[in-house]
C-alpha cells in the first residue's frame, strides 16, 4: 500500500534526516521532495547496471504520436518498458527494437527505489519498470505528466546521474508556473500523492565532461506500470 507523504518532512526549507546521513531533504511541492545526493555512493554501480542493459536493449531516439524524434535516448528494464511511436504512448512489455522482452530490472534499482519512496512517505514501493533516459547537450524533456501507469496512488523516483541538469517541476496544468530545481549526479526525486500528476520536464542540457559518465546525463525514472 502507499501513502500520502509525512507531513513531518513537508516543509519548504531542506533539514537533516535519520537515514539519510548527512543528505539535504528539500520539499518541492505538497507529496514531492528532492534527495540530495542520495545515491552518490552508488553511481558507479548503477553506471554499470545501465550499461548492461544498454547492451541488451540499445538506447534509442522514439518518435512521438505526432512524428517528433525525440532529442532524449531512451531504454528500459523490468517487466514493462514506456515506448512511443505513431501509434501512441504506453507501456510495453516486448522491446520492439530487440522483439524480446526488456531487461530484468536490477535489485540495486528496485531496492534504492523503495528506499528513498520510503523516505518521501510512500510505504512498500515496488517498481515494475524504469525508464533509463540518456541526455547529452542540447538534449531535452518537455514538461509532461506521468500519466500512463495504472495506479496513479504509486508515486514517482528519479535518479540522476551525470552532467547536471535543470529539473522544471509545475502543477496539474501545463500553464502553470514550474520550479527551476538544479539536480546534480546522485540526486533522487520523488513525487506522489497531490503532487502525482504534476507536469514536469529538463531544459537543455548544458555542454560540460562528468568524471563518471563523460558528456552525458543518465535519469532513472522509476514506475509501478502494471
Amino acid at each position: 500500500m502507499s501513502r500520502r507523504p509525512n507531513t513531518a518532512i513537508d516543509t519548504a526549507t531542506a533539514e537533516l534526516f535519520p537515514g539519510v546521513p548527512g543528505a539535504p531533504i528539500e520539499a518541492i511541492a505538497p507529496g514531492a521532495l528532492l534527495l540530495r545526493g542520495f545515491v552518490r555512493d552508488d553511481a558507479q554501480a548503477l553506471l554499470r547496471a545501465i550499461e548492461r542493459i544498454a547492451a541488451a536493449s540499445p538506447f534509442r531516439n522514439m518518435v512521438t504520436p505526432g512524428g517528433f524524434t525525440m532529442s532524449v535516448a531512451m531504454t528500459n528494464c523490468g517487466k514493462a518498458g514506456w515506448i512511443t511511436d505513431r501509434r501512441g504512448y504506453r507501456y510495453a512489455e516486448i522491446d520492439p527494437l530487440t522483439e524480446k522482452p526488456w531487461p530484468a530490472m536490477p535489485k540495486l534499482f528496485a531496492d534504492l527505489a523503495a528506499r528513498a519512496a520510503a523516505t518521501a512517505g510512500f510505504a512498500d514501493f515496488a517498481p515494475d519498470a524504469c525508464l533509463v533516459n540518456r541526455y547529452e547537450p542540447g538534449a531535452r524533456m518537455s514538461p509532461h505528466q506521468d500519466k500512463d501507469e495504472r495506479d496513479f496512488t504509486q508515486p514517482i523516483v528519479s535518479i540522476s546521474l551525470g552532467l547536471a541538469a535543470t529539473f522544471l517541476f509545475g502543477g496539474e496544468k501545463r500553464s502553470d508556473r514550474p520550479k527551476r530545481l538544479r539536480l546534480e549526479s546522485g540526486d533522487v526525486v520523488v513525487w506522489g500523492g497531490p503532487a502525482r500528476m504534476a507536469f514536469h520536464g529538463i531544459d537543455p542540457l548544458s555542454q560540460g565532461v562528468d568524471s563518471l559518465t563523460g558528456v552525458y546525463r543518465y535519469n532513472l525514472t522509476m514506475r509501478k506500470a502494471l
